[in-house]
């Protein structure tokens, strides 16, 4: 369920666009630095977005520098690093964590298993760090987990649970933007979740995996439904984003929460939407 929180490249400026990259820059820095490779690997556009919301809000001191990493080895690049950098690497690798396991669970894919065990060794400290927080999101997961198994969740129950692990780690601090930001990250978490069922839904058919969404798949207002109520959570999401009084960088994830998050969306349903007319082409 990652990967769904991104830029809309095409509609940004380019130095918008570098200031973005250096953020995700400073997270795979610290994720490199906190949790070695296995949590560099777990890098998220997600977090990133949380990371610059946090930032935008509370305005800490932002230390900037350069590097070179593998993926550009040639020349330096901008990053930039504050105190929610940390936040979001921790985030990150919790989340991580819990999703292999619901791999493991769901399709027994052993390297999601051997992944998740090399993450759990190097965040065992999260436990006692986000003590509150993790027991929180363990008792969601668990409810998740047993309710997958029973197969007979609705899409509301589930992406309500899923809802309720982003309000989690939206709120980074237990202060007066604290409820704001709880209902902020559940409305997203909804969306993600259902942005990820939408596109899982095929695949989840065929190979006979839980999806709330299979039994309005073949629903003549499938894509319709689908759309207006990905449309609903967005909409509580931007609400909930418009009251903070966030300045700093307000257009990049403003550009991430109208455009970006759709563009995803947007592939699926064409793509989708192309092998349908395929199809239908074969028939006649």
């Amino acid at each position: 369920m990652f990967g769904y929180i991104i830029v809309n490249k095409a509609e940004m400026k380019f130095k918008e666009f570098d200031i973005y990259h250096s953020y995700y820059c400073g997270l795979c820095r610290k994720l490199k630095e906190k949790y070695g490779l296995p949590g560099q690997m777990s890098l998220s556009y997600d977090m990133t977005f949380l990371l610059m919301l946090f930032t935008g809000l509370y305005e800490p001191k932002t230390r900037t520098g350069s590097c070179k990493c593998i993926a550009h080895p040639f020349e330096r690049h901008e990053i930039r690093t504050n105190i929610f950098t940390e936040y979001a690497a921790d985030m990150n690798v919790l989340l991580t964590r819990y999703k292999c396991q619901d791999d493991w669970e769901d399709e027994k894919k052993f390297w999601k298993l051997v992944y998740g065990k090399m993450i759990e060794g190097k965040s065992k400290r999260l436990r006692e760090m986000y003590a509150s927080k993790v027991r929180n999101i363990s008792l969601l997961m668990h409810d998740f987990s047993e309710a997958e198994k029973g197969g007979g969740a609705d899409i509301d129950t589930m992406a309500g649970l899923f809802g309720k692990i982003m309000a989690q780690i939206a709120v980074c601090r237990e202060d007066e933007w604290s409820e704001s930001l709880s209902r902020f990250g559940f409305f997203l978490g909804k969306f993600i979740y259902l942005l990820d069922a939408y596109e899982d839904v095929e695949e989840d058919i065929r190979k006979g995996n839980f999806n709330p969404l299979k039994k309005k798949y073949n629903e003549p207002d499938f894509e319709e439904e689908c759309r207006m109520i990905l449309t609903m959570m967005m909409s509580e999401c931007c609400r909930e984003f418009e009251r903070l009084p966030i300045l700093e960088n307000v257009e990049i994830l403003r550009n991430i929460l109208y455009s970006g998050v759709w563009c995803r969306y947007e592939s699926v349903r064409e793509k989708r939407k192309a092998a349908m007319e395929k199809k239908d082409e074969r028939s006649v």
